[in-house]
């Protein structure tokens, strides 16, 4: 990835490879191939990032959160490239679930990904690296929401006043899920769960 010259340039095409998929398989192995890009060192750049994410929550929040942050980078991280190396895309030949949605979510990545500043800085000296980091996010977000009709946020994942992503009777609720509407590029607008009518 480090050889890419302009982040705008790259960053748009990627968004628009994405969103001209038309099944779960396609768009699995064009986000496999786009998160192979990343070498070592940008991997270790971004997981730091999490940790330091992670480290800034109270305690005991942090402590009870952290599992699930890892989740969601390594492990999606893995299962996306555990897919790959399975030949899984081709035997997803459904539709992606919510078209309208998706085109939304890849029409969203570009700006996204190339605001002025992220909402924290990146470890080390990496300006010109963050849009791909941030692209990062979004194509493992992709991952889980569109390709496996995940919640954006791992099942289990806690959230303060006691409330967990969870699902009951094949539905997915999430306590935050409508409560960041106003942040047009968190992930929370795209995802699957239902806002949780226990925190409304």
């Amino acid at each position: 990835m480090r050889t890419v010259a302009c982040a705008d340039t790259e960053i748009r095409r990627i968004a628009a490879d994405l969103a001209a998929v038309r099944t779960k398989g396609d768009l699995g192995a064009i986000l496999a191939h786009e998160v192979k890009r990343f070498g070592r060192y940008d991997l270790t750049v971004i997981s730091a990032r999490v940790r330091q994410e992670v480290d800034l929550l109270p305690m005991p929040y942090r402590e009870k959160f952290r599992p699930y942050a890892e989740k969601w980078f390594f492990g999606r991280y893995h299962e996306l490239l555990k897919s790959d190396r399975d030949g899984a895309w081709a035997q997803m030949k459904d539709p992606i679930t919510d078209r309208e949605t998706f085109e939304e979510f890849c029409r969203m990545i570009p700006e996204a990904c190339l605001r002025n500043e992220p909402d924290a800085p990146y470890p080390g000296d990496n300006s010109e690296m963050v849009p791909f980091y941030q692209l990062f996010y979004y194509l493992l977000c992709a991952f889980a929401i569109f390709v496996r009709d995940e919640p954006g946020h791992p099942v289990g994942t806690p959230f303060p006043g006691g409330f967990t992503v969870h699902t009951k009777k094949g539905v997915c609720y999430c306590a935050i899920r409508d409560k960041e509407e106003e942040i047009w590029h968190s992930i929370c607008n795209f995802c699957p769960a239902l806002q949780d009518p226990e925190n409304l």
